[in-house]
């Protein structure tokens, strides 16, 4: 198998990618992991908050490295990889309320479907610190939906898959999540 230059790696397609990864190949996994390093990343944030950010993300890439050979499908390495992400936020929310850890620092990028309608200073600020709230108060379950769908704007069926449940339990909690956000933001005096 010859070696691909950056430049010839970047057009590639991620299935060709784990395909030469599969075959032993770093440098693609090294293209691999620039392209989703900070989508992983984002959505570890929006998850479980930024105590231990550099530590969860590097566990993703090693597991995926790890599991790579594995992959039956290339074609889904993006909902494979977010399944792992997914894992090791739910590993690692076991781990704090095993510390009886209460408090997880989330503060979510942007919103299309919560945008705060002043985009300047202080009212964003603010708002962005009511929504982080209102995530809290949300089951992990809820949330992870939320950030996938509305935060990471990934498909409903995706989303399902990365999160193992029917189409029809992420419509159910993407329906129950928004439903107890937006009554939280209206109760802080937002007007949705």
């Amino acid at each position: 198998m010859s070696r691909l230059s950056t430049e010839q790696l970047a057009a590639v397609s991620d299935e060709i990618l784990v395909d030469h990864c599969q075959k032993g190949d770093r440098q693609s996994f090294q293209m691999l992991y620039r392209r989703y390093q900070k989508k992983v990343r984002s959505t570890l944030y929006q998850l479980c908050g930024e105590a231990v950010l550099d530590d969860l993300v590097q566990d993703v890439f090693l597991k995926a490295w790890q599991g790579l050979p594995k992959l039956r499908n290339p074609q889904y390495f993006s909902t494979w990889l977010y399944r792992i992400c997914w894992n090791v936020a739910t590993d690692q929310r076991r781990r704090f309320a095993k510390r009886q850890t209460t408090s997880i620092d989330m503060l979510p990028e942007s919103s299309s479907q919560f945008a705060a309608a002043d985009s300047g200073g202080l009212a964003t600020l603010h708002y962005q610190d009511l929504v982080q709230q209102g995530l809290q108060m949300l089951s992990l379950d809820q949330r992870a939906v939320l950030v996938l769908h509305d935060l990471k704007d990934l498909p409903q069926k995706e989303v399902a898959e990365i999160l193992s449940v029917p189409v029809g339990t992420v419509k159910s909690r993407l329906h129950h999540g928004r439903r107890s956000l937006r009554q939280f933001l209206e109760s802080q005096g937002v007007q949705l």
